[in-house]
């Protein structure tokens, strides 16, 4: 009995610091989990800055009305360039010239029948004359009972048959003169020439290429009247007049200003997008825009 004590004793004491322990761990879990009052916050003053309305921008580029690829219309070889890129040229200058020399050979064979074809016009005419004046004269024979009627019938029909003679002279005539013409069409085909004013913008094909009908050889653009082509909202319905003018600038221009006169509103709304369409053109000079430019429009809001 003696001997069991310390073991007792040793065992109540390890109870007791186990007990003690658990206590502490759920007191520090308490004190854990207990709420930390909340800071006081103070609001802070706000800058608020208006900016004052600019209304609507509108951005797009600016076009031309003519501007235009030109193709070949005929098939052929490029004898001759005339123009390059950056070119000003005028309505009908010629840009390039196809090789001719097969179609001015053919036009002169055209014209040398043509003119074979009135000559023997001409002399089918001088017979009718003759043929007239024969006729007159077995008239003439024949009230003085001079010749027989078959004589003067025979007169009469070589009048009548030189006249259709010559009928058809006149149509074969009329077919040569329209085959020198469709030449000449052809001949001028060759020809490569601009369809306005304007500057050539660039350059496709070089001497010695074939080309076929439909080949892009040059494209030559107007350089004015600048215009842009914008949409706005069905609600601008109204708002906006032919003749009104809106500022008009470029982002890469900052220092130019310009403004842009409406000369055109659609009178429908588009049903899919909701939108207008309008169509402005510069006012004054250009300065540095130039076609394909981006350039941006105010429209101001609406009351």
């Amino acid at each position: 009995m003696k001997r069991c004590w310390p073991r007792l004793l040793l065992g109540i004491a390890i109870v007791t610091v186990a007990l003690l322990s658990g206590c502490g761990d759920q007191r520090s879990e308490v004190s854990a989990a207990a709420p930390k009052p909340a800071a006081t916050s103070v609001a802070q003053p706000v800058a608020i800055t208006r900016v004052p309305d600019e209304g609507l921008m509108v951005t797009g580029p600016l076009i031309v009305e003519h501007q235009v690829d030109v193709t070949a219309q005929r098939d052929g070889i490029v004898s001759r360039i005339s123009a390059e890129a950056g070119t000003h040229v005028a309505s009908g200058t010629v840009l390039a010239q196809l090789d001719d020399r097969q179609l001015t050979s053919n036009l002169e064979a055209a014209r040398a029948k043509t003119r074979s074809i009135e000559a023997d016009l001409k002399n089918w005419e001088s017979e009718m004359e003759v043929l007239k004046a024969d006729y007159v004269r077995a008239q003439r024979l024949w009230n003085e009972k001079l010749i027989a009627e078959e004589q003067l019938q025979h007169a009469q029909y070589k009048v009548e048959s030189d006249k259709w003679d010559i009928q058809r002279v006149k149509e074969q005539l009329n077919t040569a003169k329209q085959e020198e013409r469709s030449l000449e069409l052809e001949l001028e085909k060759t020809r490569i020439m601009a369809p306005f004013g304007g500057v050539v913008a660039r350059r496709y094909t070089r001497e010695g290429q074939s080309v076929a009908k439909g080949d892009r050889l040059f494209w030559v653009t107007a350089e004015g009247p600048l215009r842009i082509r914008f949409t706005l909202p069905e609600k601008y319905i109204g708002h906006l007049k032919r003749g009104q003018e809106l500022p008009l600038f470029s982002p890469d221009l900052p220092a130019e200003k310009h403004m842009a006169k409406i000369i055109a509103i659609s009178p429908v709304v588009d049903p899919s997008s909701a939108t207008i369409e309008a169509l402005a053109e510069l006012v004054g000079g250009r300065g540095e825009l130039r076609p394909g430019m981006s350039v941006a429009v105010r429209v101001a809001n609406l009351p």
